[in-house]
């Protein structure tokens, strides 16, 4: 029988959240006004991290300077950021985790937040295959073409990770509900309608208020950077 193991990306598997460190590296490098991106990007981390981000005003602002770049100069950056940026990130005590899962034969999948532009690369680091992310719109649906700036379908955000999930694991012809194991690893409060919905919920790296969460269901808080 499958068992399922979900991973969340930031601050989860990687001790940073990739997003925001993507949104630096591009103030960094030039590509967007520094000073005010910078502040914009700080200003919704930490609307994620207290729990009360706009996720399309937040997507609206990140997916918009993959809309002004062509697709090969987007993927020299990103290949410079996961060179400068997420290499030093990646901890052997995260990709050992993900290994005893797939040692185990579990299917693995990160579920993410950020876009897949950003995630896909990092999580092929890990060796995961699959991944549930939020979509960036391309030109014509063509998944080859350059972006719009806007959100492909529903955002894997809060609840919206629960649809995404559901979707994919149609897909692949299972069903969370009748899974006889599944796992979600993650950091965050915003994670808690999929965590709900798992039969191992696993608080990892948690912040404040998924921790107090976590005491009071007596779920088990896995600490892979202390």
């Amino acid at each position: 029988m499958t068992q399922l193991a979900l991973f969340d990306l930031d601050h989860t598997l990687l001790p940073c959240d990739s997003d925001y460190e993507w949104g630096q590296f591009l103030a960094r490098i030039g590509v967007v006004d520094s000073q005010f991106y910078a502040e914009q990007n700080e200003r919704f981390y930490q609307d994620y991290k207290d729990g009360k981000l706009n996720i399309h005003e937040f997507l609206r602002f990140a997916l918009k300077p993959l809309s002004e770049h062509s697709r090969s100069q987007l993927k020299e950056w990103h290949d410079a950021f996961m060179k400068e940026v997420i290499t030093g990130q990646l901890r052997q005590s995260a990709l050992d985790l993900v290994k005893r899962h797939q040692d185990a034969g579990d299917l693995c999948c990160v579920v993410t937040a950020t876009n897949s532009f950003v995630t896909r690369p990092i999580v092929e680091r890990f060796g995961i295959e699959h991944l549930v992310a939020t979509e960036p719109a391309t030109l014509n649906d063509n998944p080859l073409a350059n972006f719009t700036g806007e959100v492909k379908g529903i955002p894997s955000f809060k609840e919206g990770k629960i649809q995404r999930v559901d979707d994919w694991l149609s897909s692949q012809n299972l069903e969370l509900g009748r899974l006889p194991y599944s796992y979600f690893y993650s950091d965050s409060m915003n994670d808690l309608p999929l965590l709900e919905k798992v039969s191992n919920p696993v608080a990892t790296n948690p912040d404040a208020r998924l921790r107090e969460e976590a005491k009071r269901r007596n779920w088990p808080i896995l600490e892979l950077f202390a």
